[in-house]
């Protein structure tokens, strides 16, 4: 029987990597403007995310433009809009799937077994999801960095890591943990022993039986 405590802190671990990931996936700040070269001070910072880029200039003011075409989109940054995508609804089944398996819930209290396979369940989903998110942030700051050092690449247009997409990284990291937490509430085998056969009662002999 797997510890109740445990499973309740990787569900609050899992749930709250999913919340960053849907945090990550909505912030712009995917990568920013680097300061790399000679020009140090500048009046205004570029970043870009997911869905949109953005300028903000020194006087505080912020002017976001969505993405116009999809098609226009490198295939780096349609790979990782529909990995995460992909794991925010991995995540929300996994949340439906794990909170009927909670021991802390009353459904299906009748079969204990059958309780435990679904938080193992909903914890593999989970780890699903955390593995969707991972590869998106790894795959889109895989190309960032490559861009980075490219020597074809002006100084002025190189980027560098955002703090979404280290949100992305976190979010990843906590819905593995609690996903594999959950996976500890995996039912042991119990091996079962057949019932001995019962012997036949011997009725004892009597003084009659001989001559």
């Amino acid at each position: 029987m797997a510890n109740a405590g445990l499973q309740l802190l990787g569900f609050i671990l899992a749930f709250l990597g999913w919340i960053g990931t849907i945090v990550s996936t909505a912030l712009p700040q995917w990568k920013i403007s680097s300061y790399a070269g000679d020009n140090i001070v500048t009046a205004q910072a570029i970043y870009e995310g997911l869905w949109m880029s953005c300028v903000s200039q020194s006087t505080g003011q912020i002017q976001c433009k969505v993405f116009d075409s999809l098609l226009n989109l490198s295939s780096t940054l349609q790979a990782t809009r529909a990995l995460m995508v992909i794991g925010i609804i991995v995540g929300l089944i996994a949340i439906f799937v794990a909170t009927v398996g909670m021991k802390c819930m009353k459904c299906m209290e009748d079969d204990e077994v059958q309780k435990m396979r679904m938080a193992v369940f909903g914890g593999i989903i989970f780890l699903v999801a955390g593995l969707a998110v991972l590869v998106a942030t790894a795959w889109y700051g895989n190309r960032v960095a490559r861009e980075f050092y490219d020597p074809m690449t002006p100084v002025n247009s190189r980027y560098e890591f955002g703090q979404a997409l280290f949100i992305g990284w976190a979010s990843a990291s906590l819905c593995l943990l609690g996903g594999a937490l959950l996976c500890c509430s995996c039912p042991k085998k119990t091996t079962s022993y057949p019932t001995p056969r019962p012997y036949p009662k011997t009725t004892p002999s009597s003084g009659k039986d001989y001559v």
